[in-house]
């Protein structure tokens, strides 16, 4: 029997290259691995004309679009990008901001929409473990959203034409911004020791922000039972030959990534990317609480339902 001809996008992730290489395979299927650098535009190509059966795509347009009814495809849980966004927020030099609570009142940028996932999962820290009230500051967007009918909140307004975001914040004229690099001499980051605020926060409250997940369309799901858990059990089998490689120093040139996500192992003592809803329910939950604080979504969506019923119960 012919195998099925599915086509997957994704960055080429080190956890994803054991796939790409044909070194694990899917069972029964040919996987044509389709490796994009960058991540927007597998997004935009899912969303605008579902050009994959697989793919990767943003935690928080899937979920969006998910409770706007605007979905064909669905999400398995596997995560391939996850990273910590305390250092993801910059501030001028002679803004005057001295603790997170002084963004209050003022003009504060967001690379790109405001939906955007970096951007949510920093507010949710300055919201939870600053206190800041979110709603108090007015948010600069520089770009569209993804979601063409998504109407923003009273305080989320568009950039003015002709303006960029970087000179905007190194000129004084936004406080801060989310999503810069602040190695301009006119900025700093707002909150010091970033990367250790990263850890504390895993730590303390298990805040572990996912970036990314996969996403299967619904109609190439529904002709072929069985698929999905083919599908979570190669990707999860794929990642496991990376944590390995990792546990056992065995990666030749390790990246920043790869130092965060064995100091997450060393610190948690578990699997630094670990698949399925139950391990990451807490994380979950809490992102899609704060799609609603933000204005993002208008009500709470059971998380479950997000998901695969087939891969409800797997863990990889």
């Amino acid at each position: 029997m012919a195998k099925l001809q599915l086509s997957f996008a994704c960055g080429l992730y080190d956890r994803m290259q054991p796939l790409y290489t044909g070194e694990v395979k899917v069972d029964g299927i040919d996987l044509n691995f389709i490796a994009i650098d960058q991540p927007r535009p597998i997004f935009d190509r899912m969303a605008a004309g579902e050009e994959f059966d697989v793919a990767e795509f943003s935690s928080s347009e899937f979920v969006q679009r998910f409770a706007n009814k605007q979905c064909p495809f669905v999400a398995i849980p596997i995560f391939p990008s996850r990273a910590f966004r305390h250092g993801f927020i910059a501030i001028h030099r002679k803004a005057g901001i001295k603790s997170p609570k002084d963004l209050e009142g003022k003009r504060v940028g967001v690379n790109r929409g405001y939906t955007v996932t970096t951007g949510v999962w920093a507010r949710s820290i300055l919201r939870h473990e600053y206190g800041v009230d979110l709603d108090g500051i007015t948010w600069i967007r520089s770009g569209d959203e993804h979601v063409a009918e998504y109407k923003p909140p009273s305080n989320v307004l568009p950039m003015e034409p002709g303006r960029e975001l970087l000179g905007l914040v190194a000129s004084g004229e936004l406080a801060a911004g989310i999503g810069l690099d602040a190695k301009s001499p006119e900025l700093q980051v707002l909150i010091p020791d970033a990367a250790e605020a990263g850890f504390k926060a895993l730590r303390d409250r298990g805040h572990y922000p996912i970036n990314h997940l996969i996403v299967a369309k619904d109609e190439v799901l529904d002709a072929h039972p069985g698929l999905a858990v083919d599908l979570f059990e190669a990707f999860a089998h794929s990642k496991r030959r990376y944590v390995e490689a990792l546990k056992g120093s065995r990666l030749e040139a390790p990246t920043p990534t790869d130092e965060v996500y064995r100091r997450v192992m060393e610190s948690t003592g578990k699997d630094p990317l670990p698949y399925g809803i139950g391990p990451n329910q807490r994380v979950l939950e809490g992102f899609i609480q704060d799609l609603v604080e933000q204005g993002i979504i208008d009500r709470p969506v059971a998380l479950h339902d997000l998901f695969h019923p087939e891969t409800h119960s797997l863990v990889g």
